[in-house]
């Protein structure tokens, strides 16, 4: 497995981490002699004023096994330096330190080190660190208590000693992932809340992409300094506001105009603007850092020149000092990757390439593609807008503008070549400006990830889904990249799952994700989630001035599995007040835990014209005013009451109230406990790690004669059971003989067998009776590993009645799991504890062995007192396979090609 890897800080910056190397010497020595005195002294115990030549060999050249070293590296330096060294061959034991250059001290290298060190200890064998620490070195001694090992603590001679096992446990996971929250959110929170920004690639003439960018950005309010990082010898289109600032900048000889009748030199790349000039060759930067525009580097800067020249505005950038990029520019595969790398290099976390752009109303910011974000944000509403696709990002924003929706925050990643919605979660789960998200996506990227995540985020905030596809992008159509050298299958990271749909929203439903079939039932119901509490059942209470809107109503809320209360219909000829009145009642009724109220026009006495609507609103307006249930009205005319979400159809009303009904009930349903790491071994077969997780099968052995059945039978004891080889499980095809209680009877039995299914034979002892079931596992493309449970028997496999929740499983996953299936009343009676915890052995096993891709348990005999599996068939990677995502240390997304982690 590959050690190296970019790592996020505790500040959110990247840095890189990998295995050191002999030619790393000079950069060792090099660190060293950028060590305080301080620092020398707690790591060498002694002033160590440089490394002798003896030394510096040994620390370099490691076997990578017994002696390992790894080294972080933020640009061209290297920051710090981790070790271990098995104390002796084949010992269990290992001592390990690190140092950590002064200037990163306290920003979380310690920590990712110590991640790192382990698992590559945990892969060579060995089973505990030990550790020798200065008493005066309180930054190291709490990076070890605060790591979640049981950390066993000696003081003697001086110095504390200290011996932790490096295994896994359920408070290092949990410690791992929380500061993988932490320093996901603030690299993001960087580029969302940036108190300065750089635009690259406004033309002076103000028409272009990038002078659109800079106009929006203007418009919108920005508080900070704008750098106007344009070519030539003033700023683009002569900023020289309160606020903003510039900078020349020479993009270099040969690089492309960003005029569109400018000759591109050496290479096929489209110009962006029209009509801007050619960047002048040889001139230099006005100044680093945004120093024309007031001190300090700029948080973020928009990149919007010539897929050609991204790589020295990336170059510029770093060396300005900047901390992340918006790239609208897009950029085929290749140079994606250069793109990530060279950002990571410096430092840099990426939005994009071919990004619509980002907004956030409590900065205020826009630098998106749209002149004006959605009428009423940052005011009226609190939800968070997430896209891949530029097409979809319009349409999100288009429909938010016409709702009048609340929009704290929009970002576009493009092609996502970095930063991904599973970094947007983490920064939006801790936003105090969000309390809904809804996110269009054409791939979960690392659905394992996105899963842990959303159950995470779910209980907090919730999450609202649109799932689809695409490879249209606004950003690549108006940057001018050529697109034609990419396959739809990378551009939109399409992962087409093994299950259902119908099983993909179970398990999304499960993990705090509410899924929605199109873009108005995204908004439906994030304008329901934004303005209503949640209910405290399912019980609907609807209010009606048509007797046959409120029959419609009830059906349709029936049909979503809600249970209709209370029902009040007043008549077509209700005045406002009578109208009101009944919504008041029953919205304070004990049968009614949400209320749907639908108005159907008051029969007029004159003209239509004539007919005043207003009085109908403010009347139920003032009704449901200061409750504390949730309200949604399907209004067929005129505007609805304030405050309340209103929709066009009882149907759309009734769907949105369902998903918030949901949601409540997930809610109030315990967390649940997750079992304790099991660690089991690196390698073995299905059964082997079966064991190792407390699922044995049934012992059972092969035959291919009658003296080998009958010999068989007798070393597992009679009674036993012959199976056909290809239909063990297949009793309805004469292909399983039960309670063979004697020589002769196997013989007969073999007999039979061999005549219809062939020479070979499963032989095994009995179990008890008990109900078949069948137990999956698998490592679903779409989703991360998943767990199914159903009936067995051919009926149970012919209408596909299994059902499904995410890996790893809480005991409340697996008890509600036992019941799911619709042919789960034939458990009864048999023991659900036993089998539930079964199911949780299983999820642990999903979830802890990476070269897992499928598991089979058919059948397993569920008990009275207790189950048996009588087979288990899988399919595992070879030991030493890739890594799953999300399976060890921390570490970014690969920026490889068509790598989507």
């Amino acid at each position: 497995m590959s050690r190296a890897a970019d790592v996020l800080l505790a500040d959110g910056m990247t840095v890189h981490l990998r295995p050191i190397e002999p030619s790393d010497a000079d950069a060792v020595v090099a660190m060293h002699s950028r060590f305080s005195e301080r620092t020398r002294y707690m790591r060498y115990f002694s002033p160590y004023p440089r490394i002798p030549a003896r030394d510096l060999h040994r620390f370099v050249n490691v076997d990578h096994r017994d002696r390992e070293a790894l080294v972080v590296a933020a640009g061209d330096d290297l920051i710090a330096v981790g070790r271990y060294e098995r104390l002796g061959e084949a010992a269990a034991d290992a001592e390990v330190a690190f140092v950590v250059a002064d200037a990163y001290q306290r920003r979380g290298v310690g920590s990712v080190l110590l991640e790192h060190l382990a698992a590559a200890a945990r892969e060579a064998g060995i089973e505990r660190f030990v550790a020798e620490v200065l008493p005066a070195n309180s930054a190291m001694l709490k990076v070890f208590a605060d790591a979640g090992y049981e950390v066993s603590r000696r003081y003697a001679d001086g110095v504390v000693h200290l011996t932790f096992p490096v295994a896994q446990t359920e408070r290092s996971l949990a410690v791992q992932w929380e500061r993988e929250h932490r320093t996901e959110a603030r690299s993001v929170a960087r580029l969302m809340r940036p108190s300065r920004i750089a635009v690259y690639g406004a033309s002076r003439t103000g028409r272009g992409v990038g002078a659109a960018l800079l106009a929006h950005l203007r418009a919108s309010g920005f508080p900070g300094p704008i750098d106007v990082m344009a070519p030539g010898e003033s700023p683009a289109g002569g900023v020289a506001s309160r606020s903003e600032g510039s900078r020349g900048h020479a993009l270099g000889s040969g690089d492309h105009a960003l005029d569109s009748g400018a000759d591109a030199a050496g290479s096929g790349d489209h110009a962006l603007d029209s009509g801007a000039d050619a960047a002048d060759s040889g001139g230099e930067a006005a100044g680093r850092g945004g120093e024309a525009g007031g001190a300090g580097a700029a948080d973020l800067a928009v990149v919007a020149v010539p897929p050609g020249s991204v790589p020295e505005v990336v170059a510029d950038a770093a060396a300005a000092g900047v901390h992340g990029l918006l790239v609208i520019t897009d950029l085929d595969p290749a140079r994606r990757h250069e793109l990530v790398q060279q950002a990571r290099q410096a430092g840099m976390r990426v939005i994009g390439p071919a990004s619509l752009g980002l907004a956030n109303n409590t900065v205020p910011l826009n630098v998106t593609l749209v002149p004006h974000l959605p009428r009423g944000t940052g005011l009226t509403g609190r939800v968070a807008l997430f896209c891949q696709s530029g097409p979809l990002g319009l349409q999100l924003l288009a429909e938010a503008d016409r709702r009048g929706l609340g929009m704290s925050s929009f970002v576009s990643v493009g092609r996502r070549a970095d930063v991904s919605g599973n970094d947007l979660l983490q920064f939006w789960a801790d936003d105090p400006d969000t309390d809904v998200i809804a996110m269009y996506l054409e791939t979960f990227g690392n659905p394992r990830k996105f899963s842990r995540i959303a159950r995470a985020v779910g209980r907090r905030k919730p999450i609202i889904v649109l799932a689809g596809a695409g490879d249209a992008s606004l950003g690549g159509a108006v940057a001018g990249a050529d697109r034609r050298d990419s396959s739809l299958a990378y551009e939109t990271g399409l992962q087409e799952s093994t299950l259902d749909t119908s099983a993909m929203e179970a398990l999304r439903a499960r993990s705090g994700v509410i899924e929605v079939d199109t873009v108005a039932e995204l908004f439906d119901v994030a304008e329901l989630l934004d303005s209503q509490p949640l209910p405290t059942g399912d019980r609907v209470g609807i209010v009606s001035n048509a007797f046959s809107l409120a029959a419609l109503a009830s059906a349709r809320a029936r049909k979503a599995g809600l249970r209709v209360g209370r029902v009040g219909s007043v008549g077509a000829g209700a005045t406002p007040a009578e109208l009101a009145e009944a919504v008041r009642s029953t919205l304070h009724s004990d049968d009614a835990d949400a209320l749907v109220i639908v108005v159907a026009p008051p029969l007029p006495t004159g003209p239509m014209a004539e007919v005043d609507f207003t009085p109908f609103a403010d009347a139920l307006a003032g009704a449901v005013a200061g409750g504390d249930k949730p309200v949604v009205a399907t209004y067929l005319f005129g505007d609805g009451p304030a405050g309340v979400p209103t929709y066009r159809s009882v149907e759309e009303a009734i769907r949105a109230l369902t998903h918030a009904i949901r949601r409540a009930a997930w809610l109030r349903e315990p967390a649940g406990q997750l079992p304790a790491p099991v660690h089991p071994p690196e390698e073995g077969a299905i059964d082997e790690l079966l064991r190792a997780y407390g699922v044995p099968t049934k012992e059972s052995r092969r035959a291919r004669s009658a003296e080998q059945a009958v010999a068989a039978a007798e070393e597992l004891g009679l009674p036993v059971a012959l199976k056909a080889i290809d239909h063990p499980h297949r009793i309805d095809l004469g292909a399983v003989r039960l309670n063979l209680g004697s020589a002769e009877l196997v013989r007969d039995a073999y007999a039979d067998l061999r005549g219809l299914f062939g020479h070979e034979v499963v032989v095994q002892g009995m179990a008890p009776p008990g109900v078949a079931c069948v137990v999956e596992a698998l490592d679903d493309p779409a989703f991360g590993p998943v767990v199914g449970f159903g009936l067995g028997g051919p009926v149970g496999e012919l209408v596909g009645d299994r059902a499904w929740r995410a890996a790893p499983l809480t005991d409340r996953d697996a008890a509600s799991l036992v019941r799911a299936p619709k042919a789960a009343r034939l458990l009864d009676g048999m023991d659900l504890d036993a089998l539930a915890e079964l199911l949780v052995r299983i999820g642990q096993f999903a979830d802890e062995v990476p070269r897992l891709k499928r598991l089979t348990l058919n059948p397993v005999l569920v008990h009275a007192d207790g189950w048996t599996v009588l087979d288990a068939t899988g399919q595992l990677d070879e030991p030493g396979a890739a890594a799953r995502p999300d399976t060890g240390p921390r570490r970014m997304r690969s920026a490889t090609p068509g790598l989507h982690m």
